[in-house]
């Protein structure tokens, strides 16, 4: 069997699981993009961004981003992982106007 690093394993982990939580969260959640790096402490750190729909993010925002950290919890053990999980919001319409490249 290859040798597959841990920051790997962790990436496809995380990748599997996003992909799930999109599926099941859509059409409120348009997409979640990730990282991991050190947070501002220098703990490592897994980041979601998550790209809600224009109404989600008007109507429902608490109800929706309280569902998606949830799915995602159910889906990773973030301390068996040795990382700690913060999710960013934004609306579509908005990264329309911003263009943000991290979030695309």
């Amino acid at each position: 069997m290859p040798f597959i690093s841990a920051e790997v394993r962790k990436q496809t982990e995380i990748a599997a699981a996003v992909a799930e939580v999109e599926r099941i969260s859509a059409p409120d959640v348009a997409y979640i993009r990730f990282n991991i790096s050190e947070d501002w402490s220098g703990d490592p750190a897994v980041y979601f961004r998550v790209m809600l729909s224009d109404q989600a993010a008007q109507n429902r925002l608490l109800e929706v981003a309280e569902l998606v950290e949830s799915r995602l919890e159910d889906r990773l053990d973030y301390e068996s992982m040795g990382l700690r999980a913060y999710c960013h919001y934004r609306r579509q319409s908005d990264q329309a106007r911003i263009r943000d490249k991290e979030w695309a």
